[in-house]
């Protein structure tokens, strides 16, 4: 089935026409031959571009990531902001630069880096302009900028301010051309098919559409701690941004925007290196280890299924083993032969012998125990499941005196609704209604004067014979007027088993005997046995069945509906710890929804499913689009022709991604170096732009494919 989904494309910058600032457009006459003079003055027209240069509003900013106050394990991504204005990064020019590098840039600080916030909670100093190009709004270098290039009011304007060392503004300062890669134009538009491309061409964005995004320098560090990040003007600093030494007193940076969070200690393990680890297990159905040998002959065939063998004690008390099997099995479930009757009664009646081995396979007997011990452990249960026989049997019974119910051509509901009503009540309502307030009107001496007729007599009723009334349940239609008659007594009974057929209280070790089936983190597919369910549901049944007629009656309450087909079982630290994955299952093409999810413990959960699926998978929980690396210390390369972002695989493939940044142990991407160049030359270019960087730096959730053995 066809989709339609939203584009994202990525563009390198938006260049204005004029860069904000003060202008003035002079306009001169001149008539050739002739000297004008003071007759035709030159006209002076003055003009500003009015851009934001200290502040920026916070309702310009559309997001951040991390999100401001979050916490979480963030040591593997490039914080980023996203702004409303598409051009303003580059609304203004940085003396000496080339066009496309931004005024502002996105600097990332730990816990005891800022001296005036040394708990990274994002504290500022705020003054005014003036004070702040005066040097009087605190130590630090203050930004270059002429007075005369500020706007009418500007100068008095609050601004806010960080100071950063020497030091440390040397060893995460972005250079030029790393400034321009770091900041990009996205567009999230609507769909292509709404956005209509022409003579085969990418159309031409939507204004409304685009957004920039300004992405930082510097990971977070692996050991954890409280994170400020700083949207600064670069603006009268350019010197210090291609080599000159910050002067001793540190930088006064203006802060355009802040925000904080919290990044945890990254343990080295994540989803990434949790879900390839479960993927590289040889056998991922739930089973005993196989080692040696073939599956030739009954025991390695039932080892094979999902058996597995278990200590027994035969009833005469003599000491053995026996076959085991839950619900769950590797392979397809044997096909049983009919049974003689259509329940079972006891749990003798479904072990398996095997005479060739002279043991027994209690899967079934287990099951039928398991489904009478639980039934007996639920006293409310017991007590509905009394009401229902009581409810069925009074309908038989009534159902045996009044044949024509179903022979008539009533409707099941008409015959049910006549089957509960009481003709005596009726009969004496009638009575009431018409025939006593005319014998109450007569005198006392009329009725002793009147004709008095004995009642008649007729034979003795006989009691109806059970085999009669079991007879009657081998009509269809029978019980259908009886399911209709029993609904609101058999409706919480069959709820009940459903929820037993849905493996809801099966203990867990009856669904894995051995834990050796699923040890930590491993995946396993398994069948489900409808057969073990039906056991299971005998067993309930059987709890308070006084004769054969309540063991004919079960027939009605077993009714319940199919069993899942399939299930996946995963025990990992991926279900505590990643509690949003995103679990798709597929049978061919289509998405096979669960019909139920069950946790046992808190790494174990166990996935239903109605029919049996083909492929499973697990995907990082999406968390918007954002930079960094992988798990394993890579990137996913994308292309940048053709099917534009399609995966490549990853990259680098020998040395991890740390190795591309910048020494001093800040964990500074050191951009342009070889970290740009590789990349290029991965994809058989000399460089990248600022969009095709973006692209390869995106951080896309991780997925890893299970296909079904």
């Amino acid at each position: 089935m066809a989709t339609v989904g939203h584009r994202t494309r990525f563009f390198d910058h938006r260049l204005p026409s004029l860069y904000a600032g003060r202008y003035a457009a002079t306009v001169s006459e001149d008539i050739q031959g002739l000297n004008t003079g003071s007759t035709l003055p030159d006209r002076v027209q003055r003009f500003d571009v009015r851009q934001p240069r200290f502040s920026i509003a916070s309702s310009e900013v559309q997001a951040a990531y991390p999100v401001p106050g979050a916490i979480g394990t963030y040591s593997q991504i490039l914080p980023h902001i996203t702004l409303d204005a598409p051009a303003l990064p580059w609304a203004r020019r940085l003396k000496g630069t080339a066009e496309g590098v931004p005024w502002v840039a996105l600097l990332l600080f730990g816990e005891g880096e800022l001296p005036g916030d040394r708990e990274a909670v994002g504290v500022v100093t705020v003054s005014t302009v003036a004070q702040l190009l005066d040097g009087e709004a605190g130590a630090g270098r203050a930004p270059d900028i002429d007075p005369g290039s500020l706007l009418p009011g500007e100068d008095e304007e609050a601004c806010r301010s960080i100071l950063v060392p020497a030091e440390l503004f040397a060893a995460i300062r972005p250079e030029p051309a790393e400034l321009a890669l770091l900041a990009h134009i996205r567009e999230g538009g609507p769909p292509d098919a709404d956005h209509v491309r022409v003579a085969g061409t990418d159309p031409e964005p939507l204004t409304e559409d685009l957004n920039a995004v300004v992405v930082a320098n510097r990971f977070p560090p692996a050991t954890g701690g409280q994170q400020v990040v700083h949207l600064v003007s670069l603006e009268g600093f350019e010197p210090y941004l291609t080599g000159t030494a910050p002067p001793a007193e540190g930088l006064r940076l203006v802060s355009l925007q802040t925000w904080s969070f919290e990044t945890l200690a990254d343990s080295g393990i994540g989803f990434g290196d949790v879900v390839a680890n479960l993927a590289a297990a040889t056998d991922t159905l739930l089973r005993l280890p196989l080692s040696g040998g073939g599956a030739d002959g009954d025991v390695p065939q039932r080892l094979a299924s999902g058996a597995t063998a278990l200590p027994h004690r035969l009833e005469s008390g003599e000491r053995s083993f026996a076959f085991y099997r839950g619900p769950l099995t590797a392979t397809p479930a044997q096909a049983l032969p009919a049974p003689a009757d259509p329940r079972l009664e006891s749990a003798g009646e479904a072990l398996v012998y095997l005479r060739a081995h002279g043991v027994f396979d209690t899967g079934y007997a287990s099951a039928f125990s398991l489904g009478r011990t639980l039934a007996l452990a639920d006293a409310p249960f017991r007590g509905k499941l009394l009401e229902f026989r009581k409810a069925a049997r009074r309908a038989v019974r009534r159902l045996a005196t009044r044949p024509e119910l179903v022979t008539s051509a009533r409707t099941v509901r008409q015959a049910a609704d006549q089957l509960n009503a009481n003709p005596q009540r009726a009969a004496f309502d009638r009575l009431i209604s018409t025939g006593l307030p005319a014998a109450l009107a007569r005198t006392g001496a009329d009725l002793a004067a009147a004709e008095h007729r004995p009642a008649a007599r007729t034979a003795a009723a006989l009691p109806l014979a059970a085999g009669d009334l079991r007879a009657q349940l081998a009509s269809e239609r029978v019980r259908e007027v009886l399911r209709e008659a029993t609904d609101p007594e058999r409706e919480p009974v069959q709820d009940w088993l459903a929820e037993l057929s849905r493996l809801e209280m099966i203990p867990f070790d009856h669904l894995v005997p051995d834990p050796r089936m699923l040890p930590p983190e491993s995946i396993r597919f398994a069948h489900l046995d409808a057969e073990w369910i039906r056991a299971a549901v005998d067993g309930a049944l059987s709890v308070g069945v006084g004769h054969a007629l309540d063991a004919d009656l079960n027939q009605l309450a077993a009714e319940v509906p199919a069993p899942p087909a399939c299930a996946v079982l995963i025990r990992s630290e991926l279900i505590p710890n990643w509690p949003r994955t995103i679990m798709t299952a597929l049978a061919g093409e289509d998405v096979v929804e669960p019909v139920h999810r069950l946790h046992y413990g808190s790494d174990v959960l166990l996935l239903l499913f109605p029919r049996v699926i083909d492929a499973f998978a697990l995907a990082e929980p999406p968390q918007g689009l954002h930079f960094g690396i992988s798990d394993n210390g890579t990137i996913e390369l994308r292309r940048l022709t053709g099917d534009i972002g399609h995966p490549m695989g990853d990259f680098p493939e020998e040395y991890g991604f740390r190795r591309f940044l910048r020494d001093g142990g800040r964990a500074v991407l050191d951009v342009t170096g070889d970290l740009l160049t590789e990349l290029a030359a991965a994809h058989e270019r000399e460089t990248l732009s600022p969009a095709q960087f973006a692209l390869q730096m995106t951080k896309a959730p991780q997925l890893q494919l299970f296909v079904r053995p």
